[in-house]
């Protein structure tokens, strides 16, 4: 992990914090990491507890311990330490990517539900509208990752009124009639266009889409060159490999590559939690895009080239992809959406 990647960690460290109310301030738009200083610990050390402390009303030190195991939870952290006034001090490590890759693959679509609302029951009561109908569908299954149960009713006092679509979505198909009243916020007037229809980038719902053909794709391709994953002697794909490490070492390699889709599938149990806490499914919808994005801009890096032949490292990269895969469409069955083979 770089510096600036470890920034960048540090900062989604934050704005954790700061989504589940442990933090009331503003996200800095940057933080420094650099290498500890005198009685500090470890590869790199920050000062961002000390910037906050003011903005936060709290002691630094405070604001360096809920912060610890927000940036100890991200994948390629092995140990934070508080030292000083406030230091928050990173000791990097192996296996994490290894550790976050078989645990998705493990758990398949499963990967990210928990105990969050275990044993609640949410009362969704909505108008009779479609956005809101669908709206409250969608989280009764996103409700249920965290062990809660949702129950909908109709009638005041409503507890769950979005902003209605302005006209029927009907006509865009079910998947993209769903993308569209469930990708912005409940607060916004959602857009019913055939925009939602069009493949191409600019549109969010085709990407998600794409980015899931994709991984299944990548799958297809390295089982023709004759490989596949290898995680926890589970081999999901046949053929022979040359073996030039370690899978795990080598997922840690990787790690430097997929940086960001390691983050991004990292964050996936947190922002399904925020989605049922919040009542917003439109958290979800826009991860996925993060998802997506991400892997697309990896998904070269999979597959030898030319006259390669295949070896670990491929079959590392070829986890991680894999894994993007399994959350997206996961993901996208929660939101009652379509993840297609082809596309």
């Amino acid at each position: 992990m770089t510096p600036v990647e470890l920034s960048r960690t540090v900062l989604r460290a934050v704005r954790r914090a700061v989504d589940v109310g442990e933090l009331s301030v503003s996200v800095p738009v940057s933080v420094g990491v650099g290498p500890p200083g005198p009685g500090g610990c470890g590869d790199y050390a920050t000062n961002v507890a000390l910037r906050l402390a003011g903005p936060a009303g709290l002691p630094a030190l405070d604001v360096a311990e809920i912060l610890r195991p927000h940036i100890g939870d991200e994948p390629g952290v092995a140990e934070v330490t508080v030292t000083g006034p406030g230091f928050l001090n990173i000791t990097l490590g192996g296996g994490a990517a290894a550790a976050l890759v078989d645990e998705v693959l493990t758990r398949g679509e499963r990967y990210g539900y928990g105990d969050s609302l275990a044993g609640q029951v949410v009362e969704l009561r909505v108008p009779y509208d479609t956005r809101a109908e669908v709206v409250a569908d969608t989280l009764v299954r996103i409700v249920a990752t965290q062990g809660g149960r949702a129950e909908v009713r109709h009638g005041e006092p409503v507890n769950l009124r979005p902003v209605p679509a302005p006209e029927d979505p009907a006509p865009l198909g079910a998947d993209a009639a769903r993308w569209a009243l469930l990708y912005p916020a409940s607060h916004d007037r959602p857009r019913i266009s055939a925009d939602h229809l069009l493949q191409r980038e600019s549109n969010p719902l085709f990407r998600v889409r794409y980015a899931h053909a994709r991984c299944r794709a990548l799958r297809r391709n390295a089982g023709a060159l004759g490989f596949g994953v290898r995680m926890g002697g589970d081999v999901r794909a046949g053929g022979e490999v040359r073996d030039d490490g370690d899978p795990a070492g080598r997922l840690d390699d990787t790690a430097r590559q997929g940086a960001d889709l390691l983050s991004v599938l990292a964050e996936y149990p947190h922002t399904l939690r925020l989605a049922a806490a919040h009542r917003a499914p439109d958290r979800l919808a826009r991860h996925l895009v993060g998802v997506a994005d991400s892997l697309l801009l990896f998904q070269h890096l999979v597959l030898p080239l030319g006259d390669e032949k295949p070896s670990a490292a491929h079959r590392a990269r070829l986890a991680l992809a894999e894994a993007a895969g399994t959350v997206l469409a996961g993901g996208l069955s929660l939101l009652g959406i379509s993840a297609p083979e082809y596309l």
